[in-house]
């Protein structure tokens, strides 16, 4: 994020994204941010926090990787900008009280879970009646394929069975030689886990859109992100 983005989003000439490449339909967030109690979940990584701030939003950026909270640390500094900082899991926000923030910004993160009910009942937890949940998340069927035979000849194979776990596909060794010894699990979840969690946790889903993955030989035929937009009701 640079220092003429982050001036940029001061004047309210700003965007993020949410899934793929494309910035979030601004629609879908508040039309003044100033003073809009904003939660980043896993949202490290200096993107979306920071230009939230800018744009006049109390920000708190919560994510389980200190590397990437340094990131917005690093901005916010570079930037004179007012942030805060949390290390935790996403499925347990116990750090926050009931009806803290106005909106929760939840980019592509939750394939790193395996069970997605706590992420949303805490999401529903801590927002304010009337607040949103904006999420975004893997289409389950990009874990079909093969990603070796994928990303290294753009063919693509049918190998998994759905839903995908990297616990239930491969073993320890074959996890450790296939992905590296330090690599997180990934989950694919169900649209029922992903769609259907937030209906069960109290949310009223009032939006949905679809991306691309640019790179990925199979956006020729599918979108390979969803993402949803939900209200907690008044």
């Amino acid at each position: 994020m640079s220092a003429e983005d982050v001036e940029r989003a001061r004047t309210g000439d700003w965007s993020i994204v949410l899934i793929g490449r494309e910035p979030v339909d601004r629609s879908w967030l508040p039309t003044d941010l100033t003073g809009k109690d904003v939660l980043c979940l896993a949202s490290g990584g200096g993107q979306q926090g920071p230009i939230l701030a800018a744009a006049g939003a109390r920000v708190t950026v919560f994510d389980n990787s200190p590397r990437q909270l340094g990131q917005d640390r690093m901005v916010a500094v570079r930037d004179g900008l007012e942030l805060r900082t949390v290390l935790g899991d996403m499925r347990d926000l116990s750090a926050f009280g009931d009806a803290t923030f106005d909106v929760v910004f939840h980019p592509v993160s939750n394939l790193f879970v395996p069970d997605l009910a706590p992420v949303w009942r805490e999401c529903f937890r801590v927002l304010r009646p009337g607040g949103t949940l904006l999420a975004g998340f893997l289409n389950p069927d990009a874990y079909l394929f093969d990603h070796e035979a994928l990303d290294e000849r753009g063919e693509l194979v049918v190998v998994h069975k759905l839903p995908y776990s990297d616990v239930t596909q491969y073993s320890a060794e074959e996890r450790a030689a296939k992905f590296g010894a330090d690599a997180p699990l990934e989950y694919s979840h169900t649209l029922t886990g992903q769609i259907g969690g937030q209906l069960a946790a109290g949310f009223v889903v009032t939006g949905f859109a679809e991306a691309p993955h640019q790179s990925n030989a199979s956006a020729q035929y599918m979108s390979n992100y969803f993402a949803t937009l939900a209200v907690k009701p008044c």
